[in-house]
């Protein structure tokens, strides 16, 4: 269903990426997609998604979703001070370039939408076409310490069904459109399996500098880059109960980028999954265009 790679970002440590092809003969003239996920997640977060989109049976197209340093299946960084988004951008477009990919739409996820924010910012020609999924140019600091509180977490799940247990008890009030089955693959994206015990799938040092954060004052915000989104297709999705993307920075967005295409995902908070059928039949009706 997908190819692996191993790939050097541009200080060599490994990065971890999916390369989801579709049999769609039509598909290498289509716009390939790169997913982004969130700070700290990784590629299986799309695995439903990209695997979706790549068997289209007429709008398939080639998917990539990778794993940041120090997340998944990727190195983790010994210079704990590289988890920035600086260099998160960087090691992106050094993927792309590994697989040969000059120019893709991008679905960003939280974390993924503020590397995003640089991207169009910085190397507008790679570009064509974004995706915000639950992220925007002001975040709000109530949702980072929801972030941080659940992160520095300490229940060390037992089993699989008790660590969808935990992320349901932590979630599922913002997430009531969620079934068993989704809560079940969430927490085989966000745990993996080493050594007999089941443990968040990141470099706990990611978790240590998000706590690191005076949330007592406002956040620095991204208008200026978010401007760069002008030149190019733009959708953003929000989370019905999101905490991290108001409701009122999300109107402003569309206010100041009168060409973004919003959607609503109803009974999901921060961060919605973006194959649920509602999301999806939005989400590939705007790919569509691209």
């Amino acid at each position: 269903m997908f190819d692996e790679h191993q790939l050097p970002a541009p200080d060599g440590l490994l990065l971890y990426a999916r390369d989801y092809r579709s049999r769609d003969p039509a598909a290498a003239r289509r716009t390939p997609v790169v997913c982004l996920a969130g700070l700290s997640r990784n590629c299986r977060d799309f695995h439903p998604l990209a695997s979706l989109i790549a068997a289209g049976d007429d709008s398939g197209r080639r998917v990539i979703t990778l794993d940041y340093r120090g997340r998944g299946r990727s190195a983790w960084d010994g210079e704990k001070a590289n988890y920035n988004l600086s260099v998160e951008c960087s090691d992106v477009l050094a993927v792309m370039t590994a697989l040969g990919i000059d120019r893709a739409a991008f679905i960003g996820t939280s974390r993924g939408g503020l590397i995003l924010h640089l991207l169009a910012a910085t190397r507008p020609e790679a570009v064509a076409a974004v995706v915000l999924n639950d992220i925007g140019p002001v975040i709000e600091a109530e949702g980072l310490r929801e972030i941080a509180r659940y992160l520095g977490g300490d229940e060390r799940p037992r089993s699989w069904d008790e660590a969808a247990g935990i992320l349901r008890k932590t979630h599922g009030a913002a997430f009531p459109a969620l079934t068993d089955a989704d809560w079940q693959d969430m927490a085989r994206a966000i745990y993996a399996e080493r050594d007999g015990r089941i443990v968040a799938d990141f470099d706990p040092a990611i978790a240590a500098q998000l706590r690191t954060l005076d949330l007592s004052r406002p956040l620095p915000d991204l208008w200026p880059q978010f401007d760069a989104f002008r030149a190019m297709p733009l959708m953003a999705i929000r989370g019905e109960h999101s905490r991290l993307l108001s409701a009122e920075t999300f109107a402003a967005m569309a206010t100041r980028q009168p060409h973004l295409r919003g959607y609503t995902a109803r009974g999901q908070g921060h961060a919605p999954l973006l194959h649920k059928p509602d999301v999806f039949t939005a989400l590939l009706d705007f790919l569509r265009d691209v």
